[in-house]
């Protein structure tokens, strides 16, 4: 499959082309430039792929939660490309694919995947490890202040990994979590593929028009982007 894959919810912009067996990366750690980023960097991998847009199977795109603005330039460049090439969209759940990426880093019976949302709060989602269609099975999806995180995660003690981007921030509210934190310094892009090549695979259904970012709460004018 020749597939375009975006991933701006939070903290990085990457993209990813993926023609037949080589995959194609491009990042940039200037999240906060994303609205400038994200098109230049597009055309740059689908360029180093030797893939042009009418050529693509589909379009994935990382579909939240995370950060309000840093969705909507992802989704829009999406959908976008999506309607100028007349090629399926395929919104990945965030939390969903960042799981099925850890589970190569960590032989963990459950996934906890954490983004932030506001100061001192973070979305979480819990995975069993294996979801008997070749994807963990997200259990609990919600949203909570860190300190109150290790709570809730009391049912699974000593059975999971904590995974998210600049996890330490999270341990640093709990020193209980600390020892489950991992880096996901391995969610990209490029792990929007398998989700997005099964959806392709079993026949995309959806409106174009009709994707939109998982915001998962209000937005609060004036507030600093996380």
């Amino acid at each position: 499959m020749k597939i375009l894959a975006i991933e701006c919810t939070h903290q990085l912009t990457c993209v990813a082309v993926k023609n037949g067996s080589i995959v194609v990366e491009r990042n940039n750690e200037e999240w906060q430039k994303t609205a400038e980023a994200i098109v230049p960097l597009v055309i740059q991998a689908m360029s180093d792929a030797g893939v042009t847009p009418v050529e693509l199977d589909g379009i994935a795109v990382s579909s939240g939660p995370g950060s309000f603005t840093a969705l909507r330039i992802g989704m829009s460049a999406a959908k976008g490309i999506a309607f100028g090439a007349g090629r399926p969209l395929v919104p990945v759940p965030t939390m969903q694919a960042m799981a099925d990426s850890a589970c190569s880093h960590t032989a963990s019976k459950y996934l906890v995947t954490v983004i932030p949302s506001r100061p001192g709060e973070y979305f979480y989602s819990v995975f069993s490890r294996d979801g008997g269609n070749g994807m963990p099975k997200e259990l609990e999806s919600s949203r909570c202040l860190a300190i109150e995180l290790s709570g809730r995660l009391d049912g699974i003690a000593g059975e999971f990994v904590l995974t998210g981007r600049a996890i330490e921030e999270l341990a640093g509210y709990s020193a209980a979590l600390a020892p489950y934190g991992v880096e996901a310094s391995f969610f990209n892009a490029a792990s929007l593929l398998p989700y997005a090549e099964k959806a392709l695979a079993d026949g995309v259904d959806g409106i174009l028009a009709e994707a939109v970012p998982d915001y998962r709460q209000q937005f609060v004018p004036g507030q600093q982007k996380q």
